[in-house]
């Protein structure tokens, strides 16, 4: 009877034990699947597998690699080695290939994976052994591992493994996605199953904010260390959201798939951080870079899987996501407009269907630039001096930094040293916190109350950003340095002719460098460059040579002569500046005749305060009115009206026919609850986040400013 019973316990425990079992191999083999598709995706070329196969030598070591040199600026070129073998695994596994099955093929790959195996190189960078080298070996692993003799296999797996939990790499942030990622696969390989559900739950549980600790920000920008700096376009976008939606599609459809939650988040992470600090969502913003910009790139759409990925899992904001694929695929022209402040980062962006533009700063809750990390990026100290970068392209400035004056980067104002100080002196902290931005989400100005960390040098720059056109302010320009003083208003590759009016009379300059007194406008590339008095400037418009190796301290980069066509356009405020200013308005999108024609008013914009106090300006043609005020004051805006805040502020008001129709500010300084603000004009309305009190022909509006993770954010009110 006992034995009855426990026989019937046993077959019910099958009965229900068994359809679990048969789901779960189900779901494994589905991911795995899904994993070695994308592995084999795209194939190989059969003349880079042979010249591969070529340059392995009999004691199964690559030709043409110092596998002595481990060092951090050598870049690791032992990776060719693991990347190579992992592409022969994919010839031998890919039908089409005429390498496929091939004995020959297999046994060199295996005699090269023993060298490996046996010397286990171990870079001076922790990268090179807990990413770079795991990653290749484990997807050789999947693809071939298989049919690999069991002890080769074994003394890889050890190798595999420097990619765990508890590496030093695997920290909060896009790096810990990515390790966990090659566990998992490794776990896949060695059917690991329960010790994978695990893994792939701490991928999961990564996709979350982390404001003022290493991640994503309440903004949508993305800090990979605890210095702050922007890296939304580089750790914030491969190794964070593209590792966490490759892992969202493995396992989508599956007992062990994301929640819903988190791919709504992931989603909303692209379209509002990532794909606003990229160019129509498109190309990579140089704004953004940093050491990485000194490296030579190629100028090509961004592909279209990381989102085609998203799509297999949710709707969610299905529309967006498909347009970006359209304009990825050159299937539609840009169409949106918008204007981000990212807070957290001091980083803003405007966009139109014809312009992109930003402005990049930094302040005492942020270091300026990345370090120079590995040798490159040794000349950025001021590219987040306030850099205005402007593309309509996107490709503007694409590869001219061997022949960048690196001291006369758009947008700044930077003393003209003899040379740049040591790269170890580029990573700075801010020194001042009044730097921000208010914006309603299509227009906005920006603030940097700026004191350079590298040289004897204080400004005030600020940026109206409006439809179709910005105005660049500068006042209270100070320097005790020996050397001049510049604010550079572009320096960009050179398309085309350029035309200026001197004197009233509009001309075409021939090539060279000179300083032109008088001048109204200038015209380049579709783009034109308006003073509002005539000004006295700089402009280049010639070719500049230089070489990669000169920018960075990485080894092995060319070391050939680069020349390119540049413009640059500048102000020189001389030698120990006091009180110096500029003033410009940049017309993106513009004919030469349409500059010129619009010109004489100014294009309705009306500079109406650039001192120590105010910075403000009005377009009168919109009804938009914007400010900054550094502290408290009254700023009369014609027409017997004025605006009056009682703290430092930044107001942007919008009118229509003599009435306040929106009222936004911010704090750029992050120090204050609220904003009162008087303006001319009865209103009585209130709301959620402010209220009004009238006296006589006056109202003062009190409005509450966010705070915690949203401080330095607007506060927009509709009337």
């Amino acid at each position: 009877m006992k034995f009855l019973l426990r026989y019937s316990f046993a077959f019910l425990l099958f009965f229900f034990l068994t359809p679990q079992a048969f789901a779960q191999d189900a779901d494994i083999n589905l991911i795995k699947k899904r994993v070695l598709d994308e592995l084999l995706r795209g194939g190989v070329r059969d003349g880079e597998i042979e010249n591969i196969l070529s340059r392995i030598e009999d004691d199964g070591r690559f030709s043409g690699i110092n596998y002595a040199d481990l060092s951090r600026t050598a870049g690791f070129p032992h990776r060719f080695h693991t990347a190579g073998l992992f592409n022969l695994a994919k010839a031998y596994k890919i039908p089409s290939s005429r390498y496929y099955q091939d004995k020959q093929l297999k046994a060199k790959l295996e005699k090269s994976l023993r060298f490996w195996a046996k010397n286990d190189f171990i870079g001076d960078n922790w990268h090179d052994n807990q990413i770079t080298t795991p990653t290749n070996l484990v997807h050789l692993l999947l693809v071939i591992g298989d049919e690999l003799p069991k002890d080769l296999v074994e003394q890889l797996l050890p190798i595999v493994g420097r990619a765990h939990m508890n590496a030093s790499g695997a920290r909060p942030s896009g790096d810990r996605i990515v390790i966990a990622g090659i566990l998992a696969k490794s776990l896949l390989f060695q059917g690991k199953y329960d010790e994978f559900d695990q893994i792939i739950r701490i991928i999961e549980g990564e996709l979350k904010f982390s404001t003022g600790e290493r991640g994503m920000q309440h903004d949508y920008s993305f800090h990979h260390r605890v210095d702050r700096v922007n890296n939304t376009s580089s750790y914030g976008y491969g190794k964070y959201a593209n590792a966490f939606g490759e892992w969202s599609y493995y396992v989508a459809g599956t007992r062990y798939k994301f929640s819903q939650e988190k791919i709504n988040h992931l989603i909303d992470y692209y379209l509002e951080g990532v794909y606003k600090q990229m160019v129509y969502g498109v190309y990579d913003d140089v704004s953004v870079k940093n050491r990485s910009i000194t490296q030579k790139t190629s100028f090509t759409p961004k592909g279209t899987l990381e989102i085609e990925r998203l799509l297999v899992s949710t709707d969610y904001r299905k529309d967006e996501l498909e347009e970006i694929i359209r304009l990825r695929k050159g299937e539609s022209k840009p169409s949106a407009s918008f204007a981000k402040f990212f807070w957290q980062t001091e980083h803003f962006v405007i966009q139109r269907p014809c312009y992109y533009t930003t402005v990049r700063m930094f302040s005492t809750r942020n270091r300026n630039m990345e370090e120079p990390y590995n040798g490159p990026g040794k000349p950025t100290h001021h590219r987040a001096d306030g850099t205005n970068y402007l593309m309509l392209k996107g490709d503007e400035y694409h590869d001219i930094w061997p022949v960048y004056d690196w001291q006369k980067i758009s947008g700044t104002t930077i003393v003209q040293k003899p040379a740049l100080p040591s790269p170890t002196e580029i990573q700075k902290e801010g020194l001042t916190d009044f730097v921000g931005a208010v914006t309603d989400g299509m227009i906005g100005a920006v603030v940097f109350d700026f004191k350079s960390p590298h040289d004897p040098l204080e400004a005030k720059k600020s940026w109206f950003f409006f439809d179709q056109e910005y105005v660049c302010l500068g006042t209270d320009i100070q320097s005790k340095s020996e050397f001049d003083v510049v604010t550079t208003v572009n320096q960009t590759l050179m398309r085309g002719d350029v035309k200026i009016e001197q004197n009233g009379s509009p001309q075409t300059l021939p090539r060279g460098k000179r300083s032109l007194s008088n001048v109204k406008w200038v015209h380049h590339n579709q783009i034109g460059y308006l003073f509002p008095e005539p000004a006295t400037v700089t402009l280049s418009n010639q070719t500049e040579t230089g070489r990669w190796s000169d920018i960075t301290d990485q080894k092995n980069i060319s070391t050939e002569l680069v020349s390119k066509d540049v413009f640059s356009l500048w102000f020189d405020h001389g030698k120990k500046p006091r009180k110096a200013s500029y003033a410009y308005i940049v017309v993106p999108c513009v004919s030469e005749d349409a500059l010129r024609e619009t010109s004489r008013n100014n294009r309705s914009i009306k500079i109406v305060s650039n001192n120590d106090s105010i910075q403000a300006v009005i377009h009168q043609k919109e009804g938009i009115v914007q400010a900054v005020f550094y502290k408290a004051g009254t700023l009369d805006i014609g027409e017997g009206k004025s605006i009056t805040v009682d703290s430092p502020g930044l107001v942007m008001l919008k009118a229509k026919n003599g009435r306040i129709t929106e009222l936004t500010v911010a704090d750029p300084s992050r120090k204050l609850n609220r904003i009162n603000l008087w303006v001319d004009g009865q209103y009585t309305s209130k709301g959620d986040q402010y209220r009004t009190l009238t006296e006589g022909q006056k109202t003062l509006f009190i409005i509450d400013l966010p705070q915690g993770v949203y401080s330095g954010k607007s506060t927009q009110i509709r009337l």
